[in-house]
């Protein structure tokens, strides 16, 4: 769905389509919540210490959501085209957020602020709707990714993230794979390597 030319009413359809269906009146109140915003290759998105106030969906781009611990980056989450990011704890706490949310690509996000969304919510039951379903969305992906963590071997967490989100695999930088799967990215490497091999001797 994602192209450079997008309007807000291009955004507005495809969250209508993708969490609720809605009516023209609807689509207007919705587009009329929805903030664009462009960020080049590693500007900050959401810094750590800000309020995370936005719920964003990632219309053209990669971003990557991290946190430090021990002094090292840890890859939170990344996501490309056609997907939501936030900080939802601080979202939802209003307080600081722990986490950082930088563009990895030149990136279009368009803005869902709180705010606006709750108080519109309130009114309206679609849009309601749409607001439980991507918090519902974003819950089930952590958890999903929580669980790959504790229970996957690293061949099994590569395989799944492959499987999910081939573009990803393909455009962001191996070591934040690495970091995402919990893995080094030696271990990473290897494990392509027998992922690659094994696609080979598959096919012939």
């Amino acid at each position: 769905m994602a192209t450079i030319g997008l309007t807000t009413r291009d955004v507005a359809r495809e969250l209508a389509r993708r969490y609720s269906t809605m009516t023209h009146e609807e689509l207007d109140v919705l587009e009329g919540i929805l903030v664009p915003m462009k960020f080049q290759k590693g500007e900050i998105i959401l810094r750590e210490g800000d309020i995370c106030k936005d719920i964003y969906w990632v219309a053209k781009g990669l971003v990557r959501q991290f946190y430090y611990k021990n002094d090292k980056e840890l890859t939170e989450y990344m996501a490309i085209e056609d997907n939501i990011v936030m900080s939802i704890e601080s979202l939802f706490k209003e307080q600081p957020s722990t986490q950082q949310i930088v563009a990895l690509e030149p990136t279009i996000l368009f803005a869902l602020p709180k705010k606006d969304l709750e108080h519109e919510a309130v009114r309206n039951v679609n849009i309601q709707m749409l607001y439980r379903k991507i918090l519902e969305e974003s819950l089930i992906i952590s958890q999903v990714h929580a669980d790959m963590l504790r229970f996957e071997s690293a061949q099994e967490r590569y395989a799944k993230l492959v499987k999910r989100s081939p573009q990803l695999v393909l455009r962001a930088p191996l070591v934040y794979i690495a970091s995402y799967l919990q893995m080094t990215p030696e271990t990473l490497s290897r494990v392509r390597t027998s992922a690659l091999l094994g696609d080979r001797s598959d096919k012939d």
